[in-house]
């Protein structure tokens, strides 16, 4: 079976990003809505993949790497960045933007076909890959699935948490993330921090930015943002939002140091 290193698979992943009509909405004047991805890697046996299984993590529900895909070897992680122009129209005003609508939706929508894109490319390899969301057993119940793709990046080293439980990156924490799990050896990325929650100087800004009073020192509270969404969701329907604690101007200049 022909492997590929994580240069030619970071390489497909942006010219699918850089290439796709998926990432321009023409009706808003051909609105970009993705920016250079980032993509990492961790080893399906990496010890974190266990603990998030921990109640106080994702919970017991949450499915390792190989019970997934029984032949595992690499989880494949990547963060899709919003373009500055979905970012900074979403810092205006109280109501979700129309632009972060789009990448919300229609955004998510070109993530789907990335991640199809991705897996039909290891079959045809010879090799075996899934993503765990597009799989007909990921579920949600209670505000908890049973595959979290922010976690999987975070093992895969492309970023740590905030209060708001986001992921930070080096691109900042506004965008999308997508996983694979396949059957093949991968060099892991290096995680470049020790703790969850490295790259968030609690400033407090997502806290301000929170229209429905989601957000404190303590992090955030599930049930009040889902409930918020909800609501956004009758308001802007066929499409839904929020992002107001992504688009601050700390997390997004919040680029952590090489090592």
């Amino acid at each position: 079976m022909a492997t590929k290193d994580i240069l030619e698979i970071e390489a497909e992943i942006i010219n699918f990003v850089v290439t796709s009509p998926l990432n321009i909405v023409e009706e808003l004047g051909s609105l970009h809505i993705y920016d250079k991805p980032i993509i990492g890697v961790a080893s399906a046996d990496d010890p974190l993949f266990e603990r998030l299984k921990e109640k106080e993590i994702v919970g017991p529900q949450h499915m390792s790497p190989k019970e997934w895909l029984e032949s595992a070897r690499s989880v494949i992680a990547y963060f899709l960045p919003f373009s500055k122009r979905v970012r900074e129209s979403n810092r205006k005003g109280v109501h979700v933007s129309t632009e972060w609508l789009y990448g919300r939706i229609e955004g998510e929508a070109m993530n789907t076909a990335l991640r199809t894109h991705l897996v039909q490319m290891f079959v045809d390899m010879g090799a075996k890959a899934l993503a765990p969301v597009m799989d007909p057993r990921f579920k949600v119940a209670d505000l908890r699935s049973n595959w979290s793709e922010r976690h999987a990046a975070h093992i895969a080293g492309l970023g740590t948490f905030s209060l708001s439980r986001s992921l930070i990156t080096r691109v900042g924490s506004a965008g999308r993330i997508g996983t694979l799990i396949v059957d093949f050896d991968i060099e892991p990325t290096r995680r470049e921090y020790d703790e969850s929650d490295e790259y968030c100087s609690k400033c407090g800004a997502c806290i301000l930015r929170c229209p429905p009073l989601a957000i404190s020192e303590q992090g955030k509270d599930n049930p009040v943002c889902s409930q918020y969404l909800d609501r956004v969701r009758v308001q802007f329907k066929p499409r839904y939002g929020c992002g107001k604690c992504q688009t601050g101007v700390p997390c997004e200049s919040s680029i952590p140091k090489k090592r």
